[in-house]
């Protein structure tokens, strides 16, 4: 269980997710990505949309994604929103209320706060984890080390995409 703004919200614990997804890179290669994306999306309450952007000449292009409905944001450039803010610093971004954030590219009325987690390799970001919720202050500290693993994980197998 995990206390996520005052309220107990039963989901996968951490240690068990990166577990599942080491097996889950591990067992398919051609679809794992998207697997990978499937499983936290549907694993963690809290997380409404995911999606892989990965960078290619300047521009962020959204890859495997999960959630309700596609964004209409499927090509990015780096440095607008919170995606391309992210992919131009390498540093991951908590927007806790994304009305509050006027870099914030609307996707879904619903959404109220996201997470943006570049993928690295050899220290150059070559893609990223983005995952909205439907709750504002969804993403806590834990959220963004669990999510910088998963980011490491990812970054052997995003190259193809």
């Amino acid at each position: 269980m995990i206390l996520n703004n005052n309220r107990e919200e039963w989901h996968m614990d951490y240690d068990d997710a990166k577990e599942k997804i080491k097996q889950i890179l591990t067992k398919n290669k051609e679809k794992s990505v998207q697997q990978v994306v499937d499983f936290l999306q549907s694993n963690f309450e809290l997380y409404s949309w995911v999606g892989i952007y990965v960078v290619k000449h300047n521009m962020l292009y959204l890859g495997p994604w999960q959630g309700d409905q596609a964004t209409e944001h499927s090509k990015i450039p780096i440095g607008q929103g919170i995606c391309g803010a992210a992919a131009k610093t390498g540093k991951t971004e908590i927007v806790s209320d994304v009305h509050s954030d006027n870099r914030y590219l609307s996707c879904f009325i619903s959404t109220r706060s996201e997470i943006v987690v570049p993928i690295k390799k050899n220290s150059k970001t070559i893609g990223e984890i983005d995952i909205d919720s439907d709750h504002p202050q969804a993403f806590t500290h834990s959220d963004e080390i669990f999510l910088k693993e998963i980011a490491d994980m990812l970054a052997e197998h995003i190259h193809n995409m």
